[in-house]
């Protein structure tokens, strides 16, 4: 026997909240003038012809170019909005953060956990007039865990997913028709588990599990994502306008989309300006209706009406490279460091955009636990190994140098290009040389694709970087740390995490959730303990949102900014 699960009904394993801004988990820019993803095609509709008449392009600033706009290959937060404007996948995020009905108008779980059943819904199409089948997803799933794809997000359908063989096929060990996803016909798509996963409908609106046409794919060879003409729009608005790299591109409202009567705006228009004051400058002469600021731009703005303080959800940290280089692998040296860093004068003093210092390996306030408690509430559990303590930090980084039998060491750190890594990149070299005679860092700045890249690559010896949640659980933190994983860029492994982990996602404890979430605090406590990354705030995006811009959602978790109830007033 099934559990029937009623698209108006169906709800997200678990809810999450605002990180660090406030108490909901999304916030919608003025939220009285939009449609909520509940309403009905009529009630979203009403006065469409005029609606029709006044739409308007939404202007939105970027900080960072779209790196990938392949939803099996992408990997950062601007491409994954990007490739959500224009696609859905089987669910979508409600204004409260919960998984509801996209292109599954329902789904069935068998009693065990271990078999979804999504019915697709007869009314999605292609941009190009093709219906949008279970096919696509099945070959949208495959591609994500082919190896010759070698896709950095594959680990969401094994490790997170815990789809049927996905681990298997991903070593090379199993083809990648034997994924455990099903076409049992065009509306129909079964996908078998080798664990129950609580939150498994939640990571269907994730990019990753987004389908892909595979005979439009064909056709495109190399240059799948590229350009208008290689890409291919099931969701609100179609890209009519974009090159990789590009500093300005637009899409359009997609008027074949199946809820095209909740669409209000004519198009989205982007710019990707990495100069904070040029931004804001651009904000106030009306070329921007949305833009962030930061540092003492906020000072300037924050008593304006169109201020908005919304959580990111990225932790932001310091991976050291434990693994190349031999000043990095001493633990005290590591030590040394995290308790060098002044969090609060960094959040409070260089930011100043509501972003939170944070003092844990799984940030606070979007993980709830099965008690209804915050995971990372108690940022004080970790204050012997993480706050900021100059006399225990010179103590440390006099061992370690001892150890070293060396009397100073140079470090180098890869930062972005953008304005707030740099300005809190600075701190920390400052804060570090002074804390730690001996010590000089040396800032490499680059492009944010490059110092990704560099960072995978092991091409780097300290590294400010951030991660933002893709689901609402510890293990959307905790699993990078697993030995191999592609985002563990400091190649730390441990043997006991590892054990935790595994039996945490496939083990005894999957279904047992009080006891998986105590589980999931030991192995973030070795995390800490080991120094494995230097935890530094949760980013808060200080946002000017014009006050003619209403109904823009944002969220902490996957999609930061979701437009499909969003209006602009004339």
């Amino acid at each position: 026997m099934k559990r029937k699960l009623l698209a108006l009904l169906m709800v997200s394993a678990m809810t999450v909240s605002l990180m660090g801004c406030g108490s909901a988990a999304a916030t919608t820019a003025g939220s009285a003038g939009a449609a909520g993803s509940g309403a009905s095609a009529g009630t979203a509709a009403s006065g469409s012809t005029q609606a029709a008449a006044s739409a308007s392009d939404l202007n939105v600033m970027l900080e960072t170019p779209v790196e990938s706009l392949d939803p099996q290959q992408a990997t950062d937060g601007t491409s994954f909005e990007i490739i959500a404007d224009y696609t859905d996948g089987l669910m979508q995020m409600d204004a409260d953060g919960k998984s509801v009905p996209a292109i599954a108008e329902s789904y069935d779980v068998s009693d065990d956990g271990l078999t979804y059943t999504f019915h697709l819904r007869k009314d999605a199409k292609w941009s190009n007039g093709d219906p949008v089948t279970a096919g696509d997803f099945v070959f949208g799933w495959q591609r994500a865990v082919d190896p010759t794809v070698a896709s950095e997000y594959a680990y969401m359908l094994s490790d997170i997913g815990q789809v049927k063989n996905a681990a298997e096929i991903i070593a090379g060990k199993e083809d990648k028709s034997k994924l455990g996803v099903t076409a049992v016909d065009d509306n129909t798509l079964k996908v078998e588990l080798a664990a129950p996963v609580s939150y498994f409908a939640s990571l269907m609106y994730f990019p990753t599990f987004y389908p892909v046409n595979e005979k439009f794919f064909n056709t495109c060879a190399d240059t799948y994502g590229t350009s208008p003409e290689t890409t291919l729009s099931d969701g609100a608005f179609v890209l009519d306008s974009y090159e990789p790299a590009a500093t300005q591109f637009h899409l359009t409202k997609n008027a074949d989309y199946y809820d095209a009567s909740r669409v209000k705006l004519a198009g989205l228009n982007y710019q990707v300006i990495q100069d904070s004051q040029q931004a804001l400058m651009s904000y106030q002469t009306g070329a921007l209706d949305m833009t962030l600021v930061n540092g003492e731009q906020v000072d300037q703005v924050k008593d304006d009406p169109a201020f908005k303080a919304v959580g990111a959800g990225y932790l932001w940290y310091v991976s050291p490279n434990i693994a190349k280089v031999p000043e990095l692998a001493n633990l005290n040296i590591r030590m040394a460091m995290t308790m060098a860093i002044d969090r609060e004068s960094i959040a409070t003093g260089v930011l100043k955009d509501g972003s939170t210092p944070t003092f844990t390996a799984v940030p606070p306030q979007f993980a709830t636990g099965p008690d209804g408690s915050d995971f990372s509430a108690d940022q004080k559990k970790f204050a012997d190994v993480c706050t900021f303590d100059a006399t225990k930090a010179a103590d440390y980084w006099k061992k370690g140098l001892t150890e070293l039998g060396k009397s100073s060491i140079t470090l180098n750190m890869t930062v972005d290009a953008d304005d707030a890594p740099q300005k809190v990149a600075q701190v920390l070299k400052e804060e570090w040389e002074q804390e730690l005679p001996g010590l000089t860092v040396n800032l490499v700045v680059e492009p944010k694709k490059q110092r990704v890249q560099d960072m995978q690559d092991g091409n780097f010896q300290l590294g400010l970087t951030r991660w933002g949640p893709d689901y609402a659980d510890p293990m959307t933190y905790l699993g990078m740390w697993v030995t191999g994983n592609s985002n563990n860029y400091g190649l730390w492994s441990n043997k006991d995490f590892d054990s935790i982990i595994a039996e945490c996602t496939t083990g005894d404890l999957a279904m047992d959730a009080q006891g998986r979430w105590t589980k999931l605090y030991d192995a973030e406590k070795l995390v800490m303990d080991n120094a494995v990354i230097f935890p530094i705030y949760t980013q808060c995006n200080a946002e000017m949102v014009s006050t003619s811009v209403t109904g823009v959602e944002f969220h902490p978790v996957a999609l930061n900014r979701v437009y499909k109830d969003a209006v602009k007033s004339n």
